[in-house]
């Protein structure tokens, strides 16, 4: 592995709403950038209705540039969750992020209220994973 970061852009995921990688990766420590739950195919789709689609689509997102860096989400060692309606939406976007890992495997997590997002989405996602060997 070189210490030498490598930056990332995902062919086939989202387009990035700022200006900034996908993923960077130094030593086998790949961090992938905050998904919002954007559309892969359509930058100006609208973003799914309620925290439930728009925290799997983030989630579908964020595998997708895993899958872009041979990467799966049992590489995931910690997770980082942005809520703007932290009350109301917690225990549903759990719901639906608990269905993506298995229970003995799930990655240590923070879950912070914000005031807004990026394109007033509910939720942002971002991963630290570790490439084997």
């Amino acid at each position: 592995m070189s210490p030498t970061p490598a930056f990332w852009m995902i062919p086939g995921a989202p387009t990035p709403v700022g200006p900034f990688s996908h993923a960077a990766e130094a030593d086998g420590w790949v961090f992938l950038t905050g998904q919002m739950p954007t559309s892969p195919t359509d930058d100006a789709a609208p973003l799914p209705e309620g925290v439930v689609a728009q925290t799997r689509r983030v989630m579908d997102n964020l595998v997708l540039v895993l899958k872009g860096l041979d990467l799966g989400l049992q590489h995931v060692v910690a997770v980082r969750i942005f809520l703007t309606e932290f009350k109301r939406d917690y225990a549903a976007m759990n719901e639906t992020y608990r269905a993506y890992f298995p229970a003995d495997a799930l990655p240590a997590r923070t879950c912070i209220g914000v005031t807004a997002l990026a394109r007033d989405a509910l939720v942002e996602i971002d991963f630290v994973a570790r490439r084997p060997g």
